[in-house]
């Protein structure tokens, strides 16, 4: 059951920071229109790189903690991959 509360919970905060990823980005592209800013594409890509590097360590962390929480971890990784699921 916890492993499924975390899964859910995770899912639905990487959907909140995708929306204000987004948000973020697009008000780059408004502001670079109007001549406020000036946002060049490796940047774009390196905000994007380092991002995903960030929610890949903090999955990973978060299932490497789950699975200590039983004596074999499984029923607690698996409830994680579950509440991702319907999240």
């Amino acid at each position: 059951m916890i492993g499924m509360a975390v899964g859910y919970f995770a899912k639905k905060v990487v959907k909140i920071a995708l929306f204000l990823a987004g948000a973020a980005v697009v008000l780059f592209f408004v502001t670079e229109y109007y001549g406020l800013t000036d946002v060049s594409d490796e940047q774009l890509q390196s905000a994007t790189y380092t991002a995903t590097n960030m929610a890949q360590k903090t999955g990973g962390f978060l299932v490497e903690r789950l699975s200590r929480i039983t004596s074999k971890g499984i029923s607690a990784a698996t409830g994680f991959f579950v509440g991702l699921r319907i999240g």
